[in-house]
């Protein structure tokens, strides 16, 4: 396919429905909080559910998507602390960097993405991904948000017992063990089925109205070294992971591929937030900074996605 029509079938939906919500918060004062509550608690986990229930994923594939996902994590989490230490950052805004450059949004944008992009297939390696990202941001990340900070990061054990994803995960893979999966077309999957896909729209409008929000101001000048990792480091080593894990299906391969080269993910806001609080460095605060830099790597990702679903799907790499 031609870059443009890659752009028209994989990318396109995702920005318009996503600038509907940034044209909604800009708008109206919209808080997405409510409807990120309903994602995570509700539509996400049937999702989920429903995916994992029915793929055709084996039992390799799925502990090699779970591996590669805490490979890719280390990996990037090392190179960006060793830039960020390079050019004399220190924490908080080093442990910002880390999180900008280490965890891609895997779920608002990279859900959508991967099954326009690569139908069922990449919709399931996108769940499976955004689950075990959930649990090492909520550990590992919220250890790194928290090292500066006064706040014990025992609340992120804490808080990664209660993610929802983690359980429907759970559920899916005994009920595929002991054979209890409902017939396609019954009633439970059609259901779960219809409130799954719904959390695909409404975890893009979430993105846009999360976008609109954004203060960007004088930290844009600090975030191109979190754009180079992000954007240019993190597909590189995707690749590199994805090679390694050896996928049998290179459909498989080609999306965890594309999941690791999604722009920031919105979390390690929140945990910023929370952790670092108000505080500044060089008189620009740590949430403005990784505000900006979510806001920057989702505009960049537009065109690069495009280049690299192009180069994925011609077979260059996989």
């Amino acid at each position: 396919m031609s870059l443009l029509s890659i752009f028209a079938t994989a990318i396109l939906p995702i920005v318009t429905i996503a600038g509907v919500g940034f044209a909604l918060g800009r708008v109206k004062a919209v808080d997405p909080d409510p409807l990120n509550t309903v994602v995570v608690y509700v539509l996400a986990p049937a999702l989920v559910f429903h995916s994992l229930a029915t793929t055709e994923f084996g039992s390799g594939t799925l502990v090699r998507v779970v591996v590669g996902v805490a490979v890719y994590t280390v990996a990037m989490i090392l190179i960006s602390e060793l830039v960020g230490r390079l050019f004399g950052a220190s924490d908080p805004l080093l442990s910002a960097l880390v999180l900008v450059s280490a965890f891609p949004n895997s779920g608002n944008y990279g859900v959508p993405v991967l099954e326009f992009a690569f139908g069922a297939t990449g919709r399931s390696t996108a769940v499976l991904y955004l689950t075990a990202q959930n649990v090492l941001i909520y550990t590992v990340g919220v250890y790194i948000a928290s090292r500066s900070g006064d706040s014990s990061s025992l609340a992120g054990v804490k808080r990664a017992a209660k993610i929802p994803l983690i359980y429907a995960v759970i559920a899916a893979l005994a009920v595929r063990w002991l054979g209890l999966v409902p017939p396609d077309g019954s009633a439970a999957l059609s259901t779960l089925k219809l409130v799954g896909d719904s959390s695909i729209p409404v975890m893009l409008l979430i993105l846009g109205l999360q976008l609109s929000q954004t203060n960007y101001g004088a930290a844009l000048r600090r975030a191109g070294t979190a754009n180079v990792l992000k954007m240019g480091v993190g597909p590189v080593v995707g690749v590199g992971v994805a090679l390694a894990m050896g996928f049998e299906d290179p459909t498989v391969a080609k999306a965890f591929a594309l999941e690791c080269a999604m722009p920031a993910a919105v979390t390690p806001l929140i945990l910023v937030a929370e952790f670092a609080g108000g505080e500044q460095v060089g008189g620009i605060e740590v949430a403005e900074y990784v505000s900006t830099v979510v806001l920057t790597t989702t505009l960049v990702s537009v065109p690069l996605l495009t280049v690299f679903i192009a180069l994925l799907d011609a077979g260059v790499v996989f």
